[in-house]
């Protein structure tokens, strides 16, 4: 079985191109675009002038569009402010109303009163004259309206009283709370005094303590260290006394030799 043939035919673009001879006109070319039609400086200007004319026309228009809304906002608040005036004088007239029905109803109340009494007064009168049981009803009434206006006395009386015993109490409530911080706040300095004062205190055992230890443990150790010392000045003694002693004979030994070496 063979490999297949996967080449494919390489054709050159440029060559194809050349091949096919020059393109169709499609559209505008690029010269046509550079040899297009231009205006000349004056008809720009022209043309600008125009411009500038339509924008002040527009300018215009909404200066006289706004001079409009001046007055007609001008015309609104006119009413506005008419109705509101309007508004407050019919308050000021439905209060005044009111008032004067107010007082035309005392009026009647008081002219009713004065004809109860008169009718009361004849018919007493006409009855029996010298009857007592009308001047009891007159008295007992009498009566009745001073315990009234005595009660109300009373009530006044205690109300006063209450309000300047509140106002006391009050002023008593507030020496007290004031004397009561005023003690908290003693107590307070008290404590933190006697407990700065026991932390010195405690301090100042702590520290002789440490330097009475650091003492003890000072003294065997220095004790320690002497005797550590001198036991290695002892070693060191010792350990030269030896060397010594070698030198020596090995000194010997050697004069021995020579003394030998000349014999022979």
């Amino acid at each position: 079985m063979g490999k297949r043939d996967n080449r494919v035919a390489y054709i050159n673009p440029i060559a194809a191109s050349r091949a096919r001879g020059p393109a169709s006109n499609a559209g505008p070319t690029i010269q046509d675009y550079l040899s297009r039609p231009r205006p000349t400086w004056e008809e720009l200007k022209e043309q600008l002038e125009k411009k500038k004319k339509g924008s002040r026309a527009l300018a215009d228009f909404e200066d006289k569009m706004n001079v409009k809304w001046r007055k007609e906002l001008a015309k609104n608040r006119e009413k506005l402010l008419a109705g509101s005036d309007k508004e407050k004088d019919k308050k000021t007239t439905e209060k005044e109303k009111e008032k004067e029905e107010k007082k035309e109803k005392k009026e009647k109340k008081k002219k009713d009163k004065k004809k109860s009494n008169r009718h009361s007064s004849s018919s007493s009168s006409s009855s029996s004259s010298d009857s007592p049981s009308s001047f009891l009803t007159e008295s007992e009434e009498d009566e009745k309206k001073s315990v009234k206006k005595k009660r109300k006395r009373k009530k006044s009386s205690a109300r006063r009283a209450s309000d300047s015993s509140e106002g006391e109490s009050d002023a008593e409530i507030k020496k007290k709370k004031k004397r009561i911080k005023e003690e908290g706040d003693k107590d307070k300095d008290d404590t933190s005094r006697k407990r700065k004062r026991k932390a010195e205190r405690s301090y100042k055992d702590s520290s002789s303590e440490s330097s009475a230890d650091s003492e003890g443990e000072e003294g065997p150790d220095a004790k320690k260290k002497k005797r550590s010392s001198e036991e290695k000045e002892k070693i060191t003694d010792k350990s030269k006394k030896k060397r010594k002693k070698k030198h020596k004979k090995h000194s010997r030994k050697k004069k021995k030799e020579g003394s030998v070496s000349v014999g022979l």
